[in-house]
């Protein structure tokens, strides 16, 4: 399966309106579009319009998209030159505007090229412990991605100590394995807002204002690792960034974001 099929998500008669249905096994244990499998879409319907791979792309989150809902994809192409497109694309369900994305897509081949941000020394996914979740995760999108942490705390022991806003994961998403392509990576990229519990040591998180994926090398590799940096919490607001490393340390993209900060009833 690749990552348009994880999504369900499809191209109408007309090349720029694709769509999907926001099946339970995207949602969250919220009930609602996780922000990752948004982005996602937005992505890979940019891609396919266009048929060039995505340099950056950057989301806007609007509003919530609720499962048995039909999630429409409207794609533009503001400029096409010679190796680089500028698209965006706006998701929405009827009128209801759930998230904007804009992006660059295209590739300028060149022999310059060089890798200064390294993958941190940490023990394989196999060794990592599977994250466990404060609620039942079955039939959705956390039931489709397997996570194995290396470096952070369960959420019983959060005591409200802040730890350092580092979390280190492993993650991959099983139906998708063939292939990690730009769209595998936005729905992988989204944890800053699991991070900012972390960071705080509070049991909590937060809703994605907005995610930008800078992709930079893709690599054939099973698992992704992680390395969630939260930066900052201050007015209500988090702050971070994820590097994701294939298995031999080739860094595949970053995803920075900014979430309101939410804490748990229970």
């Amino acid at each position: 399966m690749d990552s348009r099929s994880f999504l369900g998500l499809q191209q109408s008669h007309n090349p720029f309106r694709w769509s999907m249905e926001v099946a339970p096994s995207l949602a969250t244990t919220g009930g609602f579009l996780f922000g990752g499998c948004g982005l996602g879409a937005a992505i890979s319907a940019m891609e396919g319009t266009s048929g060039r791979e995505v340099v950056w792309a950057t989301a806007q989150y609007l509003s919530y998209a609720k499962p048995g809902e039909f999630l429409d994809v409207d794609v533009t192409i503001a400029v096409e030159g010679h190796q680089i497109t500028q698209a965006r694309a706006v998701c929405h369900v009827g009128n209801r505007e759930i998230l904007t994305v804009n992006a660059a897509l295209g590739d300028r081949p060149m022999d310059q090229r060089g890798q200064w941000e390294r993958m941190p020394d940490v023990p394989g996914p196999n060794e990592g412990v599977v994250r466990r979740h404060r609620m039942p995760a079955d039939g959705t999108i956390h039931d489709r991605l397997e996570q194995r942490m290396v470096k952070g705390r369960p959420f019983e022991e959060m005591d409200g100590e802040q730890g350092d806003g580092q979390v280190l994961m492993w993650a991959r998403i099983p139906d998708v394995l063939e292939a990690v392509d730009a769209t595998a990576l936005a729905v992988l990229g989204d944890f800053v807002p699991m991070g900012v519990g972390q960071a705080l040591g509070v049991r909590g998180g937060g809703n994605s204002l907005d995610n930008t994926l800078r992709v930079v090398h893709l690599v054939p590799t099973e698992w992704v690792l992680l390395d969630i940096r939260v930066h900052a919490v201050e007015r209500g607001f988090g702050h971070g960034l994820v590097h994701m490393f294939a298995e031999d340390g080739t860094l595949l993209a970053t995803a920075s974001q900014s979430c309101i900060v939410r804490f748990w009833k229970s």
